[in-house]
């Protein structure tokens, strides 16, 4: 092996070509969606143990990601190293499991000592293989076919677009038998209590909305300069607006004072009502503060209001609650 001199361009070149190969692999796969996938899918759903998943070099290494992500996603897996099987690993596959055993190749050697003990426990087997007639294939209860046209190796070699197809197969079939278990968002809470992935459905809005003499709140026919006061005291740049009844009517924020004072040379006479937002955002409290950052994103705003039945505010969550959460 020796250093080749690379223009930056062909180098640039290399990688987009890289790309359209593992999607169009991925892409060929959406072809193989079938009566095999639906099956395997029922296997995998009935099943009454635990998913074991096993596969050899970089067929292991996804194998290892496709066990992790049904752990997370509410189907119970393992992965079985298939060399270290054979030395007393095996002892982890009860009958009451189901067996993904993944080899490109369909004939790897470490992978097909394994399928006897498997057998002879009567464990479905799921085989995800690119030979489909390969002898994984042949003692598999049901195959999925993640064959590739070639790998994104130039050299036609290292498993590059066969391990994307297969990781995409087992992203697939996770995230359908999540559908199938009506796995929610506090069910993935369960399994991800802290980390990045928790951190947006650790809290519920209304753990973390302002309420009581905290809350924000001025009457509809307040004057605008008093609300200014307000907001000022209060120092979380808005505050909510209510009519005669005490339903929410709107909103007043930083910027709705701002263009008011661009807008009008004298603002003695002015009420609240004339320039508060009359539609603000509104979330209820029982949502995920995970939607209550999506919803500000969405609409470029920092505070959303929390009202009852009655239209009346109960609460109001800012952007600074989310930061302080973790959750933004």
């Amino acid at each position: 092996m020796q250093n080749v001199s690379v223009k930056t361009d062909e180098l640039i070149e290399s990688a987009l070509e890289v790309f359209d190969i593992e999607a169009d692999a991925i892409k060929e796969l959406k072809k193989r969606i079938d009566d095999n996938f639906t099956k395997a899918i029922e296997i995998l759903y009935s099943c009454k143990g635990k998913v074991v998943v096993s596969g050899m070099g970089k067929s292991g290494l996804i194998g290892r990601k496709i066990a992790a992500t049904l752990c997370s996603t509410g189907t119970p897996a393992v992965f079985l190293h298939p060399a270290e099987s054979t030395h007393g690993d095996s002892g982890i596959i009860t009958k009451q499991d189901v067996v993904i055993a993944i080899s490109n190749s369909g004939e790897t050697n470490e992978l097909l000592n394994l399928l006897p003990l498997i057998k002879r426990f009567g464990v479905p087997i799921v085989g995800m293989t690119g030979g489909i007639n390969s002898t994984l294939a042949d003692k598999s209860d049901v195959v999925l076919d993640i064959s590739v046209e070639r790998e994104a190796c130039p050299l036609n070699k290292a498993p590059t677009a066969s391990t994307t197809a297969t990781l995409a197969m087992g992203d697939a079939i996770a995230v359908c038998l999540l559908k199938k278990r009506g796995f929610s968002k506090d069910d993935f809470l369960m399994f991800h209590p802290s980390g990045a992935l928790g951190k947006g459905v650790l809290y519920k809005v209304d753990e973390l909305m302002i309420t009581g003499d905290k809350l924000p709140v001025v009457p509809e026919n307040e004057s605008f300069e008093c609300a200014i006061k307000f907001i000022s005291d209060k120092k979380l740049g808005c505050t909510l607006v209510v009519n005669n009844e005490g339903c929410l009517s709107g909103i007043l924020t930083d910027g709705d004072i701002r263009r008011t004072l661009l807008n009008h040379k004298y603002t003695e006479s002015l009420l609240v009502k004339d320039v508060m937002t009359k539609t603000p955002r509104t979330i209820k409290k029982d949502e995920l503060a995970a939607s209550a950052l999506a919803l500000m994103e969405k609409h470029s705003i920092t505070s959303l209001a929390i009202v009852d039945c009655n239209s009346k505010p109960i609460g109001l969550i800012h952007i600074h609650d989310l930061l302080k959460a973790k959750v933004a």
